[in-house]
């Protein structure tokens, strides 16, 4: 039953019409109710495919939280409302090079790196439109730490920062990722070293004012914690990002804009 909320809103359906929201969009919108029922879907066999796709989309949705849960404390100031999708949909690309029997493919990250490489969380924020200055970026042997090396430069003509902004800090971030398979008795896709996955580090910069020579070379090291030898089943996902914000008073404020992260290498 439809329930009014405002002057001409409600909540539910009426009239065979249902109004909802979409994340990440503004507006209310409509659509015809109707199409098949839950049983249907999950036992009828003409919807065979449709759970296949579904189980699939499910993995992939998986693997996506996995890599934003590891990396929470960027994406909340970094990714955009779309983030969550975009993700699911790099990993069901994943998914979708695999062999297998559908419905259970597995989702192989570390056989499909260039896939993922050069995601951008904010999709309208490119990292390379806002921080062009150069660097190193190497892991060690266990792979499971790495170093951004950025030599001295000046911002001035390798940053483009928003207005307001004081100082910013560059981000060298690490996220450990399994390749998940589908488990027969779960019926979920889950990791195959479940020990690595999800384990992650964030290394920051200082405060570095805009508008003057950093004056030395900037050296970030991210390592995981407890120094696990990273399996052959587990990639090494790196983001580099920077962040602005604005001293007051002795208080540094992170700014809303500008900021930009990137997935730049799998090791």
């Amino acid at each position: 039953m439809a329930k009014q909320v405002g002057i001409v809103k409600y909540k539910g359906s009426m009239g065979g019409i249902r109004h909802f929201k979409i994340k990440g969009l503004r507006g209310d919108f409509a659509g015809m109710n109707g199409g098949p029922t839950k049983e249907q879907i999950m036992k009828d066999p003409a919807f065979k495919r449709t759970r296949e796709n579904m189980s699939e989309f499910g993995g992939s949705a998986t693997v996506g939280k996995t890599l934003r849960v590891a990396l929470a404390s960027l994406v909340k100031t970094m990714g955009d409302p779309r983030l969550t999708g975009r993700l699911t949909k790099v990993f069901k690309m994943i998914n979708l090079e695999a062999n297998g029997k559908r419905g259970e493919r597995p989702i192989l990250l570390t056989q499909n790196e260039e896939l993922i490489k050069g995601f951008e969380f904010d999709k309208n924020l490119a990292l390379a439109s806002i921080f062009t200055a150069p660097y190193a970026l190497t892991a060690n042997a266990d792979r499971n730490e790495t170093t951004l090396v950025i030599p001295d430069f000046n911002p001035s003509d390798y940053i483009d920062w928003p207005l307001g902004a004081t100082h910013f800090r560059l981000i060298n971030g690490i996220a450990a990722i399994s390749d998940y398979q589908f488990d027969t008795n779960t019926l979920k896709y889950e990791p195959k070293v479940d020990a690595e996955n999800g384990l992650s580090d964030v290394a920051n910069s200082g405060y570095i004012p805009v508008g003057v020579p950093v004056g030395a070379i900037t050296t970030l090291i991210a390592s995981l914690p407890g120094a696990p030898v990273l399996s052959a089943d587990v990639a090494l996902v790196n983001v580099i990002g920077i962040e602005f914000y604005q001293l007051v008073d002795a208080d540094y404020y992170l700014l809303a804009s500008g900021n930009a992260l990137k997935v730049v290498e799998l090791f």
